[in-house]
């Protein structure tokens, strides 16, 4: 019997699109797999997490119609939209990269001081001997590690704004979905430290992360070894 061949759905972070994913689709892709790349309405102040969540939806609907094996991939505060699909997509596996992990009626905006993240951020700076004190330094905290021309595309395209609202409004479900749930943890991530991330992730998930040695933004700095690590998870499914 050969193995179910799914469709990737990949979910950008905040102020991000699909083409944070640019380098990993064609990965995916070659492996034969689909590959659904979503933008999710950031922009659109009327827009929460319920939304997105529709978002998420219509764009599969619309790419792969109904396909019985999704693999759904978030990155950062795309955590907190992926496990909301999965009563309304066959989700057969959830991977979080370098995620906002939530919690029952959290708001991504309460997640910070809920988790402890900022005190995380301000240690790990210090350990690293940068001033935790200085002002939000884009390139220093997000793109430390990712290659210079793809820097260079990324600051040419700009930042997508964010609105507010999805801060604001609860997580909505009362616990996490019953679906195989992965976490890759980035080892040099300046933005969720990764013994903050251990913490989080084993008392809100109960699972042992999986680590990559890369910063926030795996998709851009090591595409090739995220992209092995995401086939390898589905792989690692039971009736494979």
């Amino acid at each position: 019997m050969h193995p179910k061949v799914p469709a990737f759905v990949l979910l950008p972070g905040a102020g991000s699109d699909s083409w944070y994913w640019h380098l990993v689709v064609p990965r995916l892709r070659a492996h034969g797999h689909d590959v659904v790349a979503v933008d999710l309405p950031c922009d659109d102040d009327s827009a929460g997490l319920a939304e997105y969540a529709d978002t998420v939806v219509e764009t599969v609907t619309n790419a792969v119609g109904d396909r019985s094996e999704l693999v759904v991939v978030a990155q950062s505060m795309g955590a907190f939209t992926a496990p909301l699909v999965c009563d309304r997509l066959p989700v057969e596996l959830l991977v979080l990269v370098a995620g906002m992990t939530p919690a029952p009626g959290e708001s991504p905006g309460e997640w910070w001081d809920n988790t402890g993240q900022p005190a995380a951020q301000w240690e790990q700076a210090l350990r690293e001997g940068r001033d935790p004190e200085a002002g939000p330094d884009l390139l220093e905290l997000f793109f430390h590690d990712v290659p210079q021309e793809v820097v260079a595309r990324a600051l040419e395209r700009g930042e997508k704004p964010q609105s507010h609202t999805p801060f604001e409004r609860p997580w909505p479900l009362q616990r996490w979905p019953d679906v195989p749930t992965r976490f890759l943890l980035c080892s040099r991530d300046r933005l969720f430290p990764a013994e903050f991330q251990r913490r989080v992730v084993r008392q809100r998930l109960g699972i042992v992360p999986h680590e990559l040695e890369a910063g926030h933004l795996p998709a851009l700095s090591r595409p090739d070894e995220l992209t092995r690590r995401l086939l390898a998870y589905h792989a690692e499914l039971p009736n494979r």
